[in-house]
């Protein structure tokens, strides 16, 4: 079950259009991320269980693989609740405060290819 709290923070994911991606059975889904693009970077949220959760922000356009990134410029792990709230209040790109040091992803920022089928992939909002 969702508890408000995080629904809270789903819904502000669902509001700002983020994009969904499911990994295995929607019905139970073995991971479930999220992304959204800002034009030269991109914000992206793995959940992979009830106390686990991943987000970082990453360089590239639209073409760059969210789900398989080689760079960071920010990163956080936490409980779900945790990781939402961190990078749904995470600064804009182009603002005074935006992270731009890049980093090498850490495996946490990474769902492999082999890992992603079946996958469902849509717009939420």
């Amino acid at each position: 079950m969702i508890d408000a709290d995080l629904e809270h923070w789903l819904t502000l994911l669902r509001r700002r259009r983020w994009v969904l991606h499911v990994g295995g059975d929607p019905r139970g889904p073995e991971w479930i991320a999220a992304h959204k693009q800002w034009g030269d970077c991109a914000d992206v949220v793995i959940i992979r269980d009830e106390g686990s959760a991943t987000a970082c922000r990453i360089p590239g356009d639209g073409f760059t693989d969210v789900l398989e990134p080689l760079w960071v410029t920010w990163v956080y792990s936490a409980s779900p609740v945790w990781t939402l709230r961190a990078v749904l209040t995470l600064a804009a790109p182009g603002s005074p405060d935006e992270p731009v040091c890049l980093i090498p992803a850490p495996s946490s920022c990474r769902i492999p290819r082999a890992g992603r089928r079946p996958v469902v992939v849509r717009p939420l909002g």
